[in-house]
């Protein structure tokens, strides 16, 4: 069994530093109109990145792997936080776009599915608290 740690320092205010298992470091921080200075990402958000991060490391690496022609690789990833305390997403969308001259569909497909249905850890977790939806969105350069 795997075990992540990181360490997060408060840095002032309402910022933070935070590391990760890599060695590399994220600064977080409120908003101005929560006390913050707006100089970090926001934790909520962050979420968000690492739902769209996880995915598309599978992706890409399933992309090398199917020898697909791919010029570029987006996600949209956009989460609808409840009214009350304490906010959280319940729904989640998140929009694979792919760019290129020719895209094999059905492979591109496959290579989604796999990740959302199978491999992207994060989106598991992500599952126990929030419907996600996905789209995938073809774009012919």
């Amino acid at each position: 069994m795997d075990t992540h740690k990181v360490l997060t320092s408060w840095k002032g205010k309402m910022k933070f530093e935070s590391d990760n298992p890599s060695g590399d470091v994220i600064m977080m921080d409120a908003g101005p109109d929560n006390g913050g200075e707006g100089s970090g990402l926001r934790p909520k958000a962050m979420m968000l990145s690492s739902l769209a991060g996880c995915s598309g490391l599978d992706v890409a690496s399933l992309i090398e792997k199917m020898k697909l022609e791919v010029e570029d690789f987006r996600i949209d990833t956009e989460g609808d936080l409840t009214d009350e305390h304490p906010k959280t997403y319940h729904t989640v969308r998140v929009d694979y776009h792919f760019y290129g001259k020719n895209l094999d569909e059905k492979k591109l497909e496959r290579a989604v599915n796999l990740s959302v249905d199978k491999y992207c850890g994060v989106m598991e977790m992500f599952r126990q608290f929030a419907k996600v939806e996905t789209k995938i969105h073809y774009h012919t350069t």
